[in-house]
């Protein structure tokens, strides 16, 4: 007969209220699927159709960012994946670090990174501009008009 190991995290009693760990769970599978949707399309506007990774360059980056569509875009692909891989870090931390001071300073860690790549990632794709007003001609790249 197979007996099967006791799971590395204890069981913890119902509790009342919401059931975070559930809704994690939902979320994860929730983002992965949107994700894959995301990255593959982002992958094939950006390598596969045009000139490839040739296109690639100040321009088409700025020319991407200069519409609605492409901002939206990116910032559902940025929240979704730093999230998604916070949950993911969190999940494992859960698993392996059992000493309680050490589990939270690492959850604490994790979402710090997140907040932060996350407030930076989202201040670049709705404030970049490759014409920034009052920059030398020189400084500006060969598209923006002199101002």
């Amino acid at each position: 007969m197979t007996t099967i190991e006791a799971p590395r995290t204890p069981a913890r009693p119902a509790r009342k209220g919401v059931n975070w760990e559930k809704w994690g769970w939902i979320y994860m599978r929730l983002s992965g699927i949107l994700l894959v949707i995301l990255i593959f399309g982002h992958l094939l506007i950006n390598l596969v159709l045009g000139a490839g990774v040739k296109q690639i360059d100040f321009a088409f980056v700025a020319g991407k960012y200069a519409t609605p569509f492409w901002q939206v875009w990116d910032l559902l692909m940025l929240w979704l994946a730093l999230i998604h891989g916070g949950n993911g870090m969190r999940t494992l931390i859960n698993d392996y670090a059992h000493n309680v001071l050490v589990n939270r300073i690492l959850k604490w860690a994790v979402l710090a990174a997140v907040v932060v790549l996350i407030v930076l990632g989202t201040l670049v794709i709705f404030t970049f501009d490759p014409c920034p007003a009052g920059a030398h001609a020189a400084d500006l790249p060969s598209f923006c008009p002199a101002k």
